[in-house]
């Protein structure tokens, strides 16, 4: 015959105390989590930021014959701005880098240039064209990593707001779980 276990009925004050004490400790790790969503964000925001500002690169002026309004219609609003931020790195990389690597090219892809190069290895001209496609398909892969981790600072910006919400209802529940305690 099996054993019994000696059972014992929680009283509702305890289980108030319990659910109480859970609270805080659920609201001090949400406050952890703020703390390293904050982080990121601020680390992601200002590392982008400063890599970007480095490399000293810029739009050229809006109407310019570098950026013509009839082939770079959604640039025109960065015209002579730095690139600074990950929108700006993803513009320049997607609008402007790659029409010029595309027009270059003559539509071609880096791997497809390349392909075309080293079947006629003599051939100075798809040499050039495979180097420009190279250092176009680097610039842009830089560019679009930068948007990538401004992206994810972004999200955690967005983040904090509401960790810092739900550490706050956690806590407000849980003094609440204290105060019926004390009156259970």
């Amino acid at each position: 015959m099996p054993k019994k276990i000696a059972t014992k009925n929680v009283t509702q004050n305890q289980l108030y105390k319990l659910l109480g004490g859970f609270g805080l400790v659920l609201t001090v790790v949400l406050l952890a989590v703020a703390v390293g969503v904050w982080a990121g964000n601020n680390f992601a925001t200002n590392q982008v930021r400063s890599q970007l500002v480095q490399e000293k690169i810029s739009f050229p002026p809006a109407g310019s014959p570098g950026l013509l309004a009839a082939e770079f219609p959604g640039l025109q609003q960065y015209g002579g701005q730095p690139v600074d931020n990950g929108v700006k790195a993803k513009a320049y990389a997607d609008e402007f880098i790659y029409a010029h690597m595309m027009k270059a090219s003559g539509g071609k892809s880096y791997a497809e240039a390349s392909t075309e190069s080293r079947a006629n290895p003599t051939d100075l001209k798809l040499k050039g064209i495979k180097e420009t496609m190279f250092q176009g398909s680097m610039l842009r892969s830089s560019l679009l990593t930068a948007y990538a981790f401004s992206v994810l600072g972004t999200i955690a910006g967005y983040a904090l707001p509401l960790v810092l919400a739900t550490a706050t209802v956690v806590f407000l529940l849980s003094i609440a779980s204290f105060a019926k305690a004390r009156r259970a």
